[in-house]
């Protein structure tokens, strides 16, 4: 019995260690110090670095010419090179990029772990047109597996797993599908016939703010909630909108749409503040930082990158590529280049403007 006791002991010794180990040892490329012990991804294909890879769908990127200059080549992220997530992942002091949890094993999680999945929406119906998908909540399913994971690494002692969840950072980047592959797909999906815009942005805050309690629930306290882009000004959403005054109603139509689920957000992000108040809540206004940006506004933005399909928007297997990757806005039809993600990134991690983030950056979050 003793022996036993003490086994478990020097376990529970050995896993401290090496979390205190990986906390000091950790340094991003910039010279800084691994600021907060892991970084846990829920979202979809802007953040999706690979769980698609093995699922029946149309949501794939593990091909090129995606991850034409990243250095592990198609990884499963849907762009050229880094995601936002990989960038903020370097900020924070990372030495690694967040495994997906389709891959991540072992000591790996306790740095954290990507949920994310192409395709996916905060309901659980959307992006059934495309395949299969993790949707949000059974991405909180997954986080339930892995913090099963932790506990046994701690000699299933809860309270130490709730200590190291709480000065974990956590982003949030979900969305863009409940309205590009559920609301504005009238001819699959009813939700435009039950729901007037203004009706169906509630209702999508209402769901994600109970999906983000439940991750308080489990020990999250640091969360950094992105809102959407303009998707309505995607190349894929351009041309299937056609051009002339029809077409700019059109993208317009879509863009107050998504404005709305985006002030609503911030307003649940304020309230979630007041709510939950162990915890910190930063909403990033995606929107905003791409309309202030100098760098962004130079970029080409009507066209991709790749030569890509006139059906899925994402890059033909093998095709085409734009030599000056730098100088274009999207990638595929759908989502951006590295550049951008770098901007997106940069300045939700230090806010160049009061409007950046809100109530702080991402900066003061890791702080916090």
């Amino acid at each position: 019995m003793a022996s036993q006791i003490n086994k478990k002991m020097l376990w529970m010794l050995l896993v401290s260690l090496l979390l205190s180990n990986m906390q000091q040892r950790y340094f991003a490329a910039r010279g800084k110090q691994q600021q907060v012990p892991c970084l846990f991804v829920f979202g979809d294909s802007l953040s999706d670095d690979g769980n698609n890879n093995n699922l029946v769908t149309l949501a794939k990127s593990n091909y090129p010419p995606y991850g034409i200059d990243f250095p592990k080549g198609p990884t499963g992220r849907f762009t050229n090179g880094r995601t936002i997530v990989d960038f903020i992942a370097e900020f924070l002091g990372f030495d690694n990029y967040i495994p997906p949890f389709a891959t991540a094993r072992g000591w790996e999680i306790l740095k954290g772990v990507n949920y994310a999945s192409g395709a996916a929406g905060i309901r659980i119906e959307t992006g059934q047109t495309q395949g299969d998908r993790i949707s949000m909540d059974r991405q909180l399913k997954n986080h339930q597996i892995t913090l099963l994971e932790m506990n046994q690494m701690w000699g299933n002692h809860n309270k130490s797993t709730a200590e190291y969840l709480s000065k974990c950072i956590y982003v949030v980047a979900i969305g863009s599908n409940d309205y590009l592959n559920n609301y504005f797909l009238p001819q699959y999906y009813p939700t435009s016939t039950i729901y007037t815009p203004q009706q169906y942005a509630v209702v999508l805050n209402d769901q994600l703010s109970q999906q983000l309690t439940s991750l308080y629930k489990y020990g999250a306290r640091k969360f950094a909630v992105f809102g959407l882009g303009a998707i309505g000004s995607i190349p894929i959403v351009r041309s299937s909108c056609g051009s002339g005054t029809n077409g700019s109603a059109c993208v317009d139509n879509i863009n107050n749409a998504v404005e709305l689920f985006n002030v609503g957000l911030k307003s649940r992000v304020a309230a979630l503040n007041h709510n939950l108040t162990c915890g910190s809540f930063v909403f990033i206004n995606s929107t905003g930082i791409a309309s202030t940006s100098p760098l962004l506004a130079s970029l080409v933005s009507n066209v991709s990158c790749c030569e890509a399909s006139s059906t899925t928007g994402q890059c033909v297997p093998s095709g085409s590529t734009c030599s000056n990757r730098s100088q274009y806005a999207f990638y595929d039809s759908i989502h951006p280049t590295q550049i951008v993600a770098s901007v997106f990134a940069g300045r939700a991690y230090k806010a160049k403007s009061p409007s950046d983030a809100y109530p702080f950056d991402i900066t003061h979050l890791a702080q916090h």
